[in-house]
């Protein structure tokens, strides 16, 4: 499990948005392996800085098992993640921490290439918040494009959001008979407008 935050002494916050990152921040271009591919949404900006101004941590958890595939290294991910930093400053917002998952059962590279607790939707990336940012998982939200984002949620015991940006709008059709997200929405600024109201 890998974790890049944006300060070496993380604030503490009481409740955070734990924020999918490919179709839901930034465009989905499958595997994104250059950082001038990174493209936010529209909204992405106004919806980051809507989460900051409301106390919340803002943290990134992805999956990027393209590292255990040898698609891209680690060092790749951490500049695109710079870059995603640099675009949202620049609107003055901020993601607090950057969490990601390199590891695949399926992958070709070691030590990448096996099953783990922080591949969503398993809860270690959020653990990881908790332990650093001192955030209570049940009074925080999980957004996504994915129905594992909304499975991460109920695993932690947050609130779940399903984005139709991504690849949410094919999932949204799909639905597994056991899971439910709390809501389901166009976008991030949709979102954020929901979780503020709940607030």
């Amino acid at each position: 499990m890998t974790n890049r935050a944006q300060s070496p002494e993380p604030r503490v916050f009481e409740r955070a948005v734990f924020l999918d990152r490919d179709g839901t921040i930034i465009e989905e271009v499958g595997y994104l392996d250059r950082p001038e591919r990174v493209e936010l949404f529209p909204w992405t900006i106004d919806a980051v800085r809507v989460f900051n101004r409301a106390g919340l941590a803002v943290v990134l958890v992805s999956n990027q098992s393209g590292v255990a595939r040898g698609f891209f290294t680690e060092a790749v991910v951490d500049a695109v993640h710079q870059r995603m930093a640099d675009l949202l400053a620049e609107g003055g917002a901020r993601i607090d921490a950057y969490y990601y998952c390199p590891h695949h059962p399926d992958g070709k590279v070691p030590p990448f290439a096996q099953k783990c607790d922080c591949r969503k939707p398993g809860r270690a990336l959020v653990d990881r918040a908790e332990q650093e940012f001192g955030v209570e998982p049940a009074r925080s939200f999980v957004v996504g494009d994915r129905w594992l984002d909304v499975a991460l949620g109920r695993a932690v015991g947050a609130q779940s959001v399903l984005v139709r940006t991504g690849y949410g709008a094919s999932e949204e059709q799909k639905r597994p008979a056991d899971l439910a997200a709390d809501a389901v929405v166009d976008n991030l600024i949709a979102a954020s407008s929901w979780i503020l109201g709940r607030l």
